[in-house]
């Protein structure tokens, strides 16, 4: 059966649509017709396959089940298969920005075209960040997959949908002078050692909130990331935020040695608040032990900035202050990518990709040097091009 031209399409855009014939149970003809197709190309493949799918006997009868209807089913699933901060993001999103635009759909009927003019919409709005509209088509996709597996339509049409692109934001880190600055202005702050642990060894900051003593050993200069603290500053959660996220971290000597201080000033408020104080056993904690709020170590962090006149930057451009240090001195990036709890090395080199260019001109300068030194204890004449080609 043949594809149609849209007459309807009210965005201007060329659309098609197609329509299939089919005896229904009763023995009578009815006709399935889908709309929205950007190309006829496209309309054609879904037109096969809802046909084969007749053929088969296998075809979905259209539900008129709403998207925000088939949502509740599926987030009361996830809730139980994602942590909380990860079902706190997607029901955020999903109450402030999915259900709004396109809940009122039924399933059956949205296409790929809805979805993306939806996408289009966000990203002019310019309200949310590129990593959050991203998220958005993730969650779509995940849900229509689900969708699909409980025959609900035949196809995901978000799966035809290009993945939003996220624009390169330039990463902001501190120099080293920045840094001896910051520091030094922050001696006078309860948290520093906070963030002196930001800067030394590139934690999260839900992972430096949820910071044991126990998970501290001093005798091997090494902490364990065992433990997070919630963006909301109300839940302590074993694990971290990825599988990678568990792991052990090398202390160097100093570090250390403010983590002592700081734990011998700490032990002295919980004597003077014995009768009041909740020993959680966390390294930064509030004066009577409970846990810190994030809002509140990003205050004083902001706080500290000023006093010191530095250049301004979030608690998080520490953790990538850290990885531009190790990369720009050479370190292996799988052993960066180790530090930072990556879940693969490919993150970490396509997060700090701006210091490849100027990693690879040190790398074959000092090739250089090793290479043709070697070449020149073994030639009689040093300076002899020809020579140095022979050997090649």
């Amino acid at each position: 059966m043949p594809v149609y031209d849209d007459k309807k399409a009210k965005d201007g855009t060329k659309r098609y649509y197609f329509e299939v014939s089919y005896k229904n149970e009763k023995g009578k003809y009815s006709k399935i017709k889908k709309r929205g197709f950007t190309s006829s190309t496209l309309a054609k493949q879904a037109m096969r396959d809802v046909e084969s799918a007749l053929n088969k006997g296998n075809y979905i009868k259209p539900v008129k089940l709403t998207y925000r209807e088939f949502m509740e089913k599926w987030m009361g699933i996830k809730q139980t298969n994602v942590k909380k901060n990860t079902y706190g993001t997607y029901k955020g999103l999903i109450d402030r920005h999915i259900l709004p635009e396109i809940g009122h759909v039924e399933v059956a009927k949205l296409n790929a075209m809805l979805i993306e003019e939806f996408y289009a919409k966000l990203i002019r709005a310019g309200k949310l960040s590129d990593g959050n509209v991203q998220k958005i088509h993730t969650i779509i996709k995940d849900s229509l997959n689900k969708a699909v597996v409980w025959d609900l339509i035949l196809k995901n049409p978000a799966a035809q949908v290009e993945r939003p692109k996220v624009s390169k934001k330039e990463i902001k880190v501190w120099e080293n002078p920045e840094i001896d600055i910051f520091l030094e202005a922050a001696k006078v702050y309860r948290y520093r050692t906070a963030f002196l642990l930001a800067l030394t060894t590139g934690m999260r900051q839900g992972e430096i909130l949820g910071l044991r003593w126990k998970d501290i050993d001093f005798k091997k200069s090494t902490l364990s990331i065992v433990q997070t603290l919630s963006h909301d500053g109300k839940e302590l959660s074993i694990g971290a935020k990825t599988t990678a996220g568990n792991r052990v971290i090398a202390i160097d000597r100093n570090t250390l040695s403010e983590l002592s201080k700081h734990r011998a000033k700490q032990k002295e408020e919980m004597m003077a608040n014995r009768n009041v104080y909740t020993d959680l056993d966390l390294v930064f904690c509030r004066t009577l032990g409970t846990q810190l709020p994030p809002r509140d170590l990003s205050k004083c962090f902001e706080r500290a900035m000023f006093k010191a006149k530095v250049k301004k930057i979030r608690f998080h451009d520490m953790r990538h202050t850290h990885a531009t240090l190790l990369l720009l001195q050479n370190v292996n990036p799988k052993i960066v990518s180790e530090r930072l709890g990556h879940a693969n090395v490919r993150i970490t080199l396509d997060t700090y990709s701006h210091l490849l260019p100027n990693m690879q001109a040190d790398t074959a300068e000092a090739f250089g040097k090793i290479f043709y030194g070697v070449l020149d204890d073994t030639n009689d004449n040093k300076d002899s091009g020809a020579n140095i080609g022979a050997k090649l």
